[in-house]
Order: C-alpha cells, then sequence, then structure tokens
C-alpha cells in the first residue's frame, strides 16, 4: 500500500516564488536551450500573479556569468557560452512577466565556480530571511541541474518546498535525469505539485 501523496500547502506571507533562470539562452532559439523550455511560462505567469495580487514576496534568478566563465567550453567547461552579463542571452525570456517589486538575485558570477544552486554565492538566503520567508515555490530551468541544486539546498538550509513540476523543466543529457532530479528532490522533503493546486 502507498502513501498517500502530501497535501499541498497554500501561499501565505511566509511563501516566497522562487523563478530559476528563465532566460532567452535557456529557451528555445537559445544558445543551452532547454526542450520545450518556454512553455512553462504561461505557467509562471499565472503564479506570479497569484503572489503578486496577495502580496507574497516573488524572487527571480538568473544565471549571470562573466565571459571568461569555467563552464563554458572556451574554458574547459561543459557548456557552451551562455547568460553571459549584459547579453541579449541573459535577460529574462520577453513573455516572463514579472511584476513589480520582483527582487532579481544573480548567480554563476564568479568565473571560477559553476554554482548550479541559487543559494551558492548569491544574497538568496539573506532576502529569504529578511521577509521570514519559510516555504519556497519552485519553478524554473532546468530540473535536472539548477531546479533540482536550489531544492537540495533550500532543504538543507530548513525551508519548506514545494516543486510546481508542470513550471519546471528539464535537459534530460542523460534520458531519466529529469525523473531522477525529481525523486531526488522528493527524497530531500520536497513536495512535488501541480499549479492548478494554488487555486490559479
Amino acid at each position: 500500500m502507498t502513501n498517500p501523496a502530501p497535501k499541498v500547502p497554500q501561499p501565505d506571507k511566509r511563501s516566497v516564488l522562487l523563478i530559476g533562470d528563465v532566460q532567452v539562452d535557456f529557451c528555445p532559439g537559445g544558445a543551452l536551450a532547454v526542450p520545450s523550455g518556454d512553455q512553462i511560462i504561461p505557467i509562471i505567469n499565472d503564479a506570479m500573479h497569484l503572489f503578486h495580487a496577495h502580496r507574497f514576496p516573488i524572487i527571480a534568478v538568473r544565471d549571470w556569468h562573466p565571459p571568461n566563465h569555467s563552464s563554458f567550453k572556451e574554458q574547459g567547461g561543459p557548456w557552451p557560452a551562455h547568460c553571459v552579463q549584459m547579453s541579449k542571452g541573459a535577460q529574462f525570456h520577453p513573455d516572463l512577466v514579472l511584476p513589480p517589486g520582483t527582487v532579481v538575485v544573480s548567480k554563476a558570477t564568479n568565473p571560477k565556480r559553476e554554482a548550479y544552486s541559487a543559494f551558492e554565492g548569491t544574497t538568496l538566503e539573506d532576502r529569504l530571511r529578511e521577509v521570514s520567508a519559510d516555504r519556497l515555490y519552485v519553478t524554473g530551468l532546468a530540473t535536472d541541474y539548477c531546479v533540482r541544486q536550489t531544492v537540495l539546498d533550500a532543504r538543507k538550509l530548513g525551508f519548506q518546498v514545494v516543486v510546481l513540476e508542470d513550471a519546471i523543466r528539464g535537459i534530460d543529457a542523460s534520458p531519466g535525469d529529469s525523473a531522477k532530479a525529481i525523486d531526488e528532490m522528493r527524497t530531500a522533503g520536497a513536495i512535488i505539485a501541480k499549479a492548478s493546486t494554488l487555486g490559479l
């Protein structure tokens, strides 16, 4: 007999909507495109509308690489150059409608560090503590890299996490990577839910 799925908590004033790396370079046509990465944007926009209407915090995280970042193939890394600071590819996707007051956090700004997690080398934890957040609703790209590592770090820091699985997409460099990432996040204590459970 399987355990029942955990009840999905509803957002409140101590909840934050976290949007990860919904940038031009990670969407179709970009330098490091996540397949169908742009298809999650309408769902994220709806979630942002809900949070903004209730004046709950929204934080948008972005890759913000220096031109000589160690993750780039030119520097011996695994990825093509992407999300270079001030470039078009580093901009949030134009269909992503960030409400007024959205906080932007930049990551992977150290040329010597990969920094998949939105917490690594950033002000994210401080921003969350400032608004007394205890729960994150996580969306964005890519499931098997930045979303996964951000969620695992959030759990280690003691935050409750709800991953909106219809508002994330993965790369699946190896088949099944995204499914494994979701299982790993669930094992770490994250709740995996649909955005529709938030009344969208």
